[in-house]
C-alpha cells in the first residue's frame, strides 16, 4: 500500500501538540489517530447528551422526594465518560473503513492512517474489537434495560457512514446516533423511559445537525466533486437561517425536557447561556472560512458543559 501521510506521522486537521504525540511512541500514533484521541472533541459531544440525561434523571429524582442518587449519578458519570471514548473510537474508526476510498480522495483527511497507509483494514478492524470490548464491559454495568437500550443503538451506528451517499441529511443520522446517550442517562438510573428523555434526545439530535453542518462546511468543494452528500452542501447560503430554526428548536425541546422531568432553576440558567453561545455561533459564522467553521465547531463542546452543569447544579440546589 503507497503511503501519502505526513511524514512527521501527524494528520492535517488534528492539533499537532496534542498530548499524544507528546505521551504516546510514534507507533501507537496511526491507532491514537484513528480514534480520535487527539481530537477529544468527538468524544465530547458523544458524551455530554450522556451527561445531561443522567443529570436530569437525578433532578427527577430529587423533586419526586425519591433518595438522592448523587453517589450513584457521579459513578455513571464515570462510565458515561469511559464509554463515550471507547466507542466513538470504535465509531470513527469503522467509519474510516467504510470511508476509505472517500477519504483518500479529500483534502481533510487523506493523510489519516488508513488512507496513508500507516494501518491496515486488518489493524483497523482488530482495533474497533478491542475498543468495542471496552464499551461492552461499560455497559454490562447497568440494568438489563439500559444494555438492550445501548445494543440498539449500533444498528444507527453501523448506518451512519452510509448516509452521505445516499441522503442530503447525513447529519440526521449522525444525530440519531451521538445523542442516543440522552436516552441512556435516564435509563441507567429509573431503567425506563418517560417522556422528557424521550424529547431531550429529540434536542440533541437538532443540535447534532447544527453543529455538524458547521464541521460539513470545510469539505463542501471536495464532497460536491466526488459526490458526498451532507446538510452543508444542502442549505448553502441559507446555512445561518438553518441554524437559526435548528438551534431554536433545540432550546425549546430542552425546555420543555427540562419541566417535564421537574428540574431546578439552575438549569434553565445554563441554557440561557447556551443559548447566547448558539446565538454567536450563527452571527459570526462564515461558511466560506474552514479554520473558522472548525473553531465554532469545537466551540459546541463548551456548549454541553454549559448545559450540564446547570443540570448538575440544579440538582445539587433540589437535594434535601
Amino acid at each position: 500500500m503507497q503511503k501519502t501521510g505526513d511524514i512527521n506521522g501527524r494528520v492535517a486537521d488534528a492539533p499537532s501538540g496534542n498530548w499524544v504525540y507528546r505521551i504516546l511512541p510514534p507507533a501507537l500514533w496511526p491507532y491514537a489517530q484513528l480514534a480520535r484521541w487527539d481530537r477529544p472533541i468527538g468524544w465530547e459531544l458523544l458524551m455530554w447528551p450522556c451527561f445531561w440525561s443522567a443529570a436530569l434523571a437525578a433532578n427527577a429524582a430529587a423533586a419526586a422526594g425519591q433518595v438522592s442518587p448523587g453517589f450513584l449519578l457521579i459513578h455513571h458519570l464515570f462510565l458515561y465518560f469511559i464509554g463515550a471514548v471507547a466507542m466513538r473510537g470504535a465509531g470513527c474508526t469503522y467509519n474510516d473503513l467504510v470511508d476509505h476510498e472517500i477519504d483518500m480522495e479529500v483534502a481533510r483527511t487523506r493523510s489519516r492512517p488508513l488512507p496513508s497507509g500507516r494501518v491496515t483494514r486488518l489493524q483497523a478492524k482488530i482495533f474497533i474489537a478491542l475498543q468495542a470490548l471496552v464499551g461492552l464491559v461499560v455497559l454490562l454495568q447497568f440494568n438489563w434495560f439500559t444494555v438492550v437500550l445501548g445494543v440498539l443503538s449500533l444498528a444507527i451506528v453501523a448506518l451512519y457512514p452510509f448516509a452521505k451517499r445516499f441522503t442530503d441529511w447525513p447529519q440526521f443520522f449522525l444525530g440519531l446516533a451521538f445523542s442516543w446517550g440522552a436516552l441512556m442517562g435516564w435509563a441507567g438510573l429509573f431503567g425506563s423511559l418517560s417522556l422528557a428523555p424521550i424529547v431531550l434526545y429529540a434536542a440533541a439530535i437538532l443540535w447534532t445537525i447544527g453543529y455538524d453542518t458547521i464541521y460539513a462546511h470545510q469539505d463542501k468543494e471536495d464532497d460536491e466533486l466526488i459526490g458526498v452528500r451532507s446538510t452543508a452542501r444542502l442549505f448553502g447560503d441559507k446555512t445561518r437561517l438553518w441554524l437559526a430554526g435548528l438551534y431554536g428548536a433545540t432550546l425549546l425541546l430542552m425546555l420543555l425536557s427540562f419541566a417535564l422531568a421537574g428540574a431546578g432553576w439552575l438549569s434553565y440558567v445554563g441554557l440561557i447561556v447556551a443559548g447566547g453561545m448558539f446565538a454567536y455561533q450563527i452571527a459570526v459564522l462564515d461558511i466560506n472560512d474552514a479554520q473558522q467553521c472548525m473553531i465554532l465547531f469545537r466551540s459546541n463542546g463548551k456548549v454541553g458543559l454549559i448545559i450540564f452543569a446547570g443540570l448538575f447544579l440544579s440538582f445539587l440546589f433540589l437535594v434535601p
